[in-house]
Parts: C-alpha cells; structure tokens; sequence
C-alpha cells in the first residue's frame, strides 16, 4: 500500500472516514475526543498536554492542507480542529465522567455559536482559523468549568 504525505494530512484533516461519512462531523470528533481524552488523561496529564499541543500544531498544518487541495474555507470534514480544542477543554476539569460530559457540551454549544471572541478567531487565515477558533472554545469552556469546579467546592467546603 502506498501512502503518501498528502494522504497522510488529508486522513490527519478528517480523522478518516469520521469527518468524511458521518452526519455531524464535528460532533463526532468531538465525542471521540471525549472518550480518548478519559482514557489518556489517567495515564499522564503532561503527557495529555503534549499530545495536546502536538494535534493542535498538526491540525493547523493538516487543516491548512486540506482547504488548499479542496479548495474550501473551513470544511465541515475537518474535524482535527474539535479534538484539539475538546482537549484544551479537559485540561481545565476533574477526571469525572460528569465533568467529561460539560466539556462535551459546552465546547459544542460555544464551538457552533462561535460567541466573542471565537468568531475572531475564527476569521484568521488558512489552518490557524480553522484550529484556533476551536482551541478558544475549549479554553473558555474549561475555564467556565474550573470557576464552577472551585465555585462548587468552596459552597460545599
């Protein structure tokens, strides 16, 4: 089998047939992000944060690749960009299936809202918007999720 590098970046783009088949691509990613990211984060948190920054640097590569060989904006088939930023959300909260949950939910709510300032990420050229606008929406969403994590634990403590 001959695999090439532009197969290779098109599949990283994608994740494969999940951003190309699947109704609601971005969901999807998301949902795999969610299950990979319990599975991972038990193992090592600074390895989750490297593995974190590196999918981020190379869906913005693979992201970028993928709107110039097909010619498109921001594809709804690249989904690279919804496991970066779902991750960057599970940095923020407990290893806690309920937590794991929230981040689901509020990355997808503020990822297809795309509120400031994910709407100005989002404006940014090539694979950078693309991933970026992801990467804020993850950030916020954790950030929202800590301050209601320590919100909580201090109304209870």
């Amino acid at each position: 089998m001959n695999f090439s590098i532009h197969d290779l970046l098109c599949e990283l783009a994608t994740l494969g047939p999940i951003g190309r088949n699947l109704p609601a691509p971005g969901t999807a990613g998301s949902a795999i992000a969610i299950i990979i990211g319990y599975i991972l984060i038990p193992v090592s948190w600074p390895l989750f944060l490297i593995l974190t920054i590196g999918i981020s640097i190379i869906g913005i590569i693979a992201a970028n690749y993928y709107s110039k060989v097909t010619n498109t904006q921001d594809s709804g088939k690249i989904i690279i960009d919804e496991v970066a930023g779902q991750w960057i959300a599970l940095l923020f909260v407990p290893h806690d299936i309920k937590y794991f949950f929230a981040a689901f939910i509020l990355f997808r709510l503020l990822d297809i809202t795309k509120i400031w300032p994910i709407n100005w990420a989002e404006r940014l050229n090539g694979g950078v918007g693309i991933v970026t606008d992801d990467l804020v929406a993850g950030l916020m969403s954790g950030v929202i999720l800590l301050c209601l994590n320590n919100w909580w634990e201090l109304k209870l403590g």
